[in-house]
């Protein structure tokens, strides 16, 4: 018997190299609104959701900031962005091919909206790979991530027990949700330095990652 039966995705970072195009437009938008903001603190936001890291940017500017005016013109320059075409991840196209080929189920759980994951999975290129339901965005569940709801939404959805489902992470507040979810969890960091967070595997692509846990031989 296989050792997992599932595998579920975060997105940005992960799956999809979207972090650096996010970063690169939120500062360019800020820079246009008036606001400097180092780029190291728009780093330390990587994996939380949009309301948490909304609240996050208000404060460090003192609530000098109109969020709704910087919300729409962000979003408006992403998708200008996304529209161009996303690249994926390191490996992401190959695991994604393997699987298909194995008795292993499919999901995305992320701190995007479904919509937007959805979104950037067609732009990627990777839509094809998952079962419309089996995308799991922060406003499907109660709780973004750090909590585990939404990998154990993907769970829940796909019939799979968490023990037998292997998370795939690039984030520390990704790992800490996969984890507290009862997964394996594999880190392959991205924009942010890896830190002791307790992740089971540690690799530099997505495929040495699968290797790593026994996912693929």
């Amino acid at each position: 018997m296989p050792r997992f039966s599932a595998a579920i995705f975060d997105l940005d970072g992960t799956l999809i190299d979207t972090e650096r195009l996010l970063i690169d437009t939120c500062l360019t938008t800020l820079n246009a609104q008036g606001h400097t903001v180092p780029r190291d603190f728009i780093l330390s936001m990587v994996g939380v959701s949009g309301p948490e890291g909304a609240r996050r940017l208000s404060h460090y500017l003192d609530h000098r900031i109109d969020m709704a005016a910087f919300e729409i013109e962000w979003e408006a320059a992403t998708h200008q962005r996304y529209a161009l075409g996303i690249p994926t991840m390191a490996g992401a196209d190959d695991l994604l091919a393997a699987l298909a080929a194995l008795p292993v189920a499919r999901a995305v759980a992320t701190n995007s909206t479904t919509a937007s994951a959805r979104n950037k999975l067609n732009n990627a290129g990777l839509i094809g790979h998952f079962h419309p339901d089996h995308i799991i965005g922060y406003d499907a569940v109660a709780l973004p991530k750090p909590a585990p709801d939404v990998f154990l939404a993907a769970a829940f959805r796909l019939g799979v027990a968490p023990e037998r489902c292997v998370a795939f992470e690039d984030s520390e507040t990704g790992v800490a949700a996969a984890l507290a979810a009862g997964m394996t969890v594999v880190h392959v960091p991205d924009m942010a330095p890896a830190g002791q967070n307790g992740a089971h595997h540690r690799a530099e692509t997505l495929l040495a990652g699968a290797r790593a846990c026994g996912l693929l031989d």
